[in-house]
C-alpha cells in the first residue's frame, strides 16, 4: 500500500476507534509499518476523533522522531513489535473499559479464554474450543523496559492477535491495517463478554 494509502486507512481506523468509544480524553494510539525502518503513528495528546494529516509522526524503530509533531508516549511499544516480527504491519491501541477492567482482574501474566465463538476473529484460531492467551503485561512508566519485556516475550514464543497492559489496556495487531483491526474488534468483543461474565 501507498503512503497516501496508509494515512488514508491510519486515519479512519482511529475515527472508528473513537465512535466506538475505545479512545476516550485523546487515549489510545495507533500505528502502521511504512516499511522495514520506520512506521507511522498517532501524536502525542490528540482527540483521535478529529485526528488529521498534521497529527502523524514518522519514526523510526528506535522510536525516533523522523517527520511530525511530538509523538504517542507508547511509541516504543509499537517499535517493539514491529522490531520482533517483520510480519506485523499494524499496531492500534485502546483504551476501552473492559480491556481496562477485566486486566486488573486478571493474575499472572496471560488471560486465557475458551468457548467464545467469536475466538476465531484471530488469525489461527479454528475453534471455539482452542484457548487463547493473550499475554498480559504490567503496565510501566518506563517505556524503553517495557518494550524490550514485550519484544522478549514475542521473540521467545510469539503471540497473536494482541496484548493487554493491565489497567491501561489492549493493544492488537496483524499483518495488515485490516487483519489488526479484526483482532481489535474481535479482541474487544470478546473482553467485554469476559467481563461481563465475570461480574
Amino acid at each position: 500500500m501507498s503512503q497516501p494509502g496508509l494515512i488514508s486507512t491510519l486515519l479512519h481506523y482511529c475515527n472508528e476507534a473513537a465512535a466506538r468509544h475505545w479512545l476516550p480524553a485523546t487515549g489510545g494510539n495507533l500505528s502502521v509499518r511504512l516499511d522495514a525502518e520506520r512506521c507511522l503513528i498517532t501524536a502525542s495528546g490528540v482527540d483521535k476523533a478529529k485526528l488529521g494529516e498534521q497529527d502523524l509522526v514518522t519514526v523510526n524503530l528506535a522510536g525516533q522522531v523522523l517527520a511530525g509533531p511530538k509523538p504517542s508516549a507508547e511509541t516504543l511499544v509499537h517499535c517493539a513489535l514491529y522490531g520482533a516480527d517483520p510480519g506485523i504491519q499494524a499496531v492500534f491501541h485502546t483504551h476501552s473499559v473492559a480491556s481496562t477492567l477485566l486486566s486488573r482482574r486478571t493474575e499472572g501474566d496471560s488471560l486465557w479464554l475458551t468457548g467464545y465463538e467469536m475466538q476465531k476473529a484471530i488469525k489461527g484460531v479454528t475453534s471455539h474450543l482452542e484457548p487463547l492467551e493473550i499475554p498480559c503485561f504490567d503496565n510501566s512508566q518506563d517505556m524503553p523496559a517495557l518494550a524490550a519485556q514485550i519484544r522478549q516475550r514475542y521473540l521467545d514464543k510469539p503471540f497473536v492477535g494482541g496484548l493487554l497492559l493491565k489497567g491501561h489496556g489492549l493493544y492488537a495487531f496483524g499483518d495488515s491495517p485490516q487483519e489488526a483491526w479484526r483482532h481489535l474488534e474481535g479482541l474487544e468483543f470478546l473482553l467485554q463478554c469476559e467481563w461481563e461474565y465475570r461480574r
